[in-house]
């Protein structure tokens, strides 16, 4: 199965409380391709750079299977940065920084090579942009997913609604599906928000976990209880990433299997914010990993008789 990724590769500039870093590597598509090569083989990115970007970041993605023939290196440009400040409650965060650089006129070109593409993942990006992707696939993926942010619900929301209207799956957290749909109850706004196209909503909620609506059922999992997080950049990009390259690397997207395939986006995001960055993705075992999806497994299996 082929999974192709669009999204920023980037470098980000991080403060918490833990801490502070220079620029390091960060973007949507970094976090989306890294986290889904647990699953995937193979898979395909499509983004910009500058020719400021390291080699051996494309190097790191390379080895771990991800086919770069669709990622443009703009020569003389810079590359996306940007900067913020986490509070001391971690859920919020300040943009200190942003500078567009390459990616103000990106232009996503799709190999002839990507043209098979079977899942597709559309990191948080213009809408515009998002649709030209699906547009320029000359056979529409079996499932196409997309990731977006109250940004564009506040100046392109005509534009958003049209990509919304022709992907499958939505991933957006819990104040940006309030905010599309203008309900608080997160079960109304998931009726408003599938009727605006896409069938397969999930809502991620941070730390308390994430919901799942698809058809006329629902599924939550939890969050793992975590001593310490250090970063929650690129958490939500780890989980869309997992869950996809899940997806995709079973062939399979049914509620049954997507209720998998969130636990699997689960327990890499869990590890996500254990360090600053991308750091984290690049050093994690298998066997760390299935270690953290039986910790997710255990917080929810249980055995419970009614009493007479």
């Amino acid at each position: 199965m082929s999974l192709l990724t669009v999204g920023s590769v980037a470098f980000d500039a991080i403060e918490t409380p833990f801490g502070k870093t220079d620029k390091i590597i960060g973007g949507a598509g970094t976090y989306i391709a890294l986290s889904s090569s647990f699953f995937m083989k193979e898979q395909r990115i499509v983004a910009v750079v500058g020719d400021d970007f390291p080699q051996e970041m494309i190097d790191t993605l390379v080895s771990r299977g991800v086919n770069t023939d669709g990622l443009q290196i703009k020569k003389g440009e810079k590359t996306f940065f940007w900067s913020g400040k986490y509070h001391n409650d971690m859920n919020s965060r300040d943009t200190l920084v942003t500078e567009l650089n390459v990616l103000e006129h990106f232009d996503p070109i799709i190999p002839e090579n990507y043209q098979d593409t079977e899942y597709l993942m559309l990191g948080n990006l213009s809408p515009q942009v998002q649709r030209s992707v699906i547009e320029r696939l000359e056979k529409r993926p079996k499932l196409v997913a997309m990731d977006t942010m109250n940004f564009w619900m506040e100046i392109a929301l005509d534009e958003l609604k049209k990509t919304m209207s022709m992907v499958d799956v939505l991933i957006i957290n819990d104040e940006e599906a309030r905010q599309l749909s203008k309900e608080y109850s997160l079960v109304k706004a998931a009726k408003v928000i599938r009727a605006m196209g896409p069938k397969i909503l999930i809502i991620k909620k941070g730390e308390h976990g994430a919901l799942l609506f698809h058809g006329d059922k629902v599924f939550f999992a939890p969050a793992l209880p975590l001593e310490e997080v250090f970063d929650p950049t690129g958490a939500g990009d780890t989980f869309a990433g997992g869950f996809m390259g899940y997806i995709a690397a079973t062939d399979d997207y049914s509620f049954d299997n997507m209720k998998r395939a969130i636990i699997a986006g689960s327990a890499l995001a869990s590890f996500c914010v254990e360090k600053f960055g991308t750091d984290r993705l690049t050093e994690i075992s298998k066997k760390e990993l299935e270690d953290r999806i039986d910790q997710f497994i255990s917080l929810t299996a249980f055995e419970m008789v009614v009493p007479a």
